[in-house]
């Protein structure tokens, strides 16, 4: 197993045939991850990589995916964000997948990244976040940890957002309880059973998300069974039938949360000044 840097602003994990890419500079991302020449996650060698959105993964912190027309209010007080995905009316995603992060420590085995957020106009409350990233011959595994550095409890909720390639055979099977259905402007409003996915990604058509996910996500297609496992019970199940992606991202909340009558009880965190919160995710690769 060997870490080395490829540029001043990426670096690399190798162990057995796997390979992961890192850009931390670009939102402390996951530029691509391959098994020799193939990937497992979409993405890009790290010197072509321009922007996060581009990339294999990045993480989400301090909310997942849909903070509805960009306020809120929390502890009494109202709070804005701003727009950070071209035209759509809501921020998405947090902050840290736009933000550089830093390399704290490296080895062979693990690599540290940082960031360390200030009150903004994207996010009201100071943060830090710290990623851990370990790769194995056989899987890649992350943790997250925030501490919240503001003067009182903020709200944090996380997660990652990796992409998968479409390929021919590509096929999803997940133990869930519930789908959460979205308005016209593709916020939450409904929650539905839905005991599972179990299905070609072809014919699928999602952009969810999802509660009481059981066991590993099994994502499968001619080249790779994967196992995607995570400490968080929720996901968002994203797939574009006009791209060449799909994405199957592990999250601690409910989209927009923050605006549904009791937050926390749909998976918002309510983090103590100076204390926090953390998660982890797993990727299992087996060649087929």
């Amino acid at each position: 197993m060997t870490a080395h840097a490829s540029t001043a602003h990426s670096f690399e994990l190798h162990a057995g045939a796997l390979r992961l890419a890192l850009r931390p500079d670009l939102g402390g991302c996951i530029a691509g991850f391959w098994h020799r020449e193939t990937p497992i996650l979409r993405g890009a060698e790290p010197v072509a990589l321009t922007a996060s959105r581009q990339a294999g993964s990045y993480p989400l912190v301090p909310y997942s995916n849909r903070l509805g027309y960009m306020r809120f209010r929390w502890k009494g007080h109202d709070h804005g964000t701003q727009a950070n995905f071209g035209d759509h009316p809501h921020s998405l995603h947090g902050v840290g997948w736009q933000r550089p992060w830093e390399i704290v420590s490296s080895s062979a085995l693990e690599v540290v990244l940082r960031y360390r957020h200030r009150p903004d106009a994207d996010w009201p409350f100071a943060f830090e976040a710290t990623q851990y990233f370990t790769l194995s011959p056989q899987a890649l595994h992350i943790e997250m940890v925030v501490t919240n550095q503001a003067d009182i409890a903020q709200p944090i909720g996380l997660g990652w957002h990796p992409y998968f390639p479409k390929r021919a055979r590509s096929r999803l099977h997940i133990e869930l309880s519930d789908r959460w259905d979205n308005d016209a402007a593709q916020l939450p409003v409904r929650k539905v059973a839905q005991p599972g996915i179990d299905s070609d990604v072809a014919h699928l058509d999602f952009d969810n998300c999802f509660e009481g996910w059981r066991g590993a996500a099994r994502i499968r297609d001619e080249r790779f069974s994967l196992q995607l496992t995570s400490s968080l019970d929720r996901l968002v199940v994203y797939t574009p039938q006009d791209k060449d992606f799909y994405c199957v991202e592990p999250v601690s909340h409910v989209s927009n949360a923050i605006h549904m009558a009791d937050p926390l009880a749909h998976g918002l965190r309510s983090v103590a000044p100076g204390e926090s919160t953390s998660a982890w995710m797993q990727l299992d690769v087996t060649v087929v």
